[in-house]
């Protein structure tokens, strides 16, 4: 691998790949992409937890787990087109929002591909032609029938069951409504150049934007919204600055906010309180509409981590926040400890 350059082993389906591609695209960051396939999956065969993108490094090293990797390369590319705001308050709000899309936004992802036959259909024969293009079309299509069944099988543990469906599909139609409004009005969340949370959202988008039912939907609810995740999705010539702070938050920022308090940190709390009293599943209720699933550890350390950087903001960045968080219901989630 030539000096400098990052390898990025992912697929088209995967909304975290499909976040990093970005993210190092807009950076400028020198990669490849590698689409996994049969060939080639041996290279990440003990790569633990088996979940993708994986990136190889300059010096060799394997790394996975977006976040993580968004600010190790802050770390290493420190000054090079950052995607964290140079404000530590509105730093924070777009971690928070990443955070929602990675951990929420992904369920719409999962919802919407395997709720319906059609998408069910369609994009377990796509991954399955990623994954064995040239092997033969009985090969592919007996792959896509394994990997529908595997991916409908793990619905339940993840949440996108018939009963959770109403308040998943809410939360997306309102995810929806908003970037549609912001879009037009404004290029991104927090100023004229990207934030991580535009890339969290832009990664689980970019996925329901070319599944049937949810594409359907994008095109007819959110027609600029689909083209700005296009857009997003190499933004390599984008030159722009981050929003004032002192500048009252965008209506699509405080919106997904509200959508933080009214539904994430719920979910949030519910799983937490559920490892607490060893239960193996949780239940919450949100907008009016119930919700229930197995419980995570890896989300309760999200919920941790957005405590702590909220703590550690200084006292002048929390006092400056304090007012949308409260506003928005999220407060009395962050302010715990």
């Amino acid at each position: 691998m030539n000096s400098g350059t990052y390898r990025i082993l992912g697929g088209l389906g995967s909304p975290y790949s499909m976040k990093m591609r970005a993210v190092l695209r807009y950076r400028r960051l020198p990669h490849v992409w590698v689409q996994l396939n049969d060939r080639n999956a041996y290279e990440i065969a003990n790569v633990k937890p088996a979940v993708i993108p994986i990136i190889q490094f300059p010096d060799g090293s394997l790394h996975n787990d977006s976040t993580p990797m968004i600010f190790e390369l802050e770390r290493l590319h420190a000054g090079q087109r950052s995607i964290v705001p140079d404000d530590e308050g509105q730093a924070f709000l777009a971690f928070l929002l990443e955070d929602m899309a990675d951990e929420w936004g992904t369920k719409m992802m999962f919802h919407y591909r395997w709720f319906r036959q059609r998408d069910q259909k369609q994009m377990s024969e796509w991954l399955a032609f990623d994954r064995l293009a040239g092997h033969g079309r009985a090969s592919i299509d007996r792959h896509a029938e394994l990997f529908a069944a595997r991916q409908i099988g793990r619905m339940a543990l993840v949440g996108c069951t018939a009963a959770n469906q109403p308040l998943i599909e809410e939360t997306a139609r309102r995810v929806l409504a908003l970037l549609e409004v912001h879009v037009t009005e404004e290029p991104y969340l927090f100023g004229s150049r990207p934030s991580l949370a535009d890339f969290g959202w832009m990664g689980q988008l970019s996925q329901l934007a070319v599944d049937p039912t949810p594409a359907d939907l994008m095109r007819e609810a959110a027609p600029y919204t689909f083209r700005w995740l296009a857009q997003l999705d190499d933004a390599s010539g984008i030159e722009g600055e981050w929003r004032n702070p002192a500048a009252p938050l965008s209506p699509a920022v405080k919106g997904l906010l509200a959508m933080a308090g009214e539904v994430y940190f719920p979910f949030l709390v519910a799983n937490e309180e559920a490892l607490k009293e060893g239960a193996e599943t949780f239940s919450f209720v949100a907008l009016g509409m119930g919700y229930e699933q197995g419980a995570f550890r890896y989300q309760a350390k999200c919920l941790a981590q957005l405590r702590e950087r909220f703590r550690a903001l200084s006292g002048a960045a929390r006092e400056r926040l304090t007012p949308a968080l409260r506003e928005a219901g999220c407060l009395e989630y962050l302010a715990v400890g």
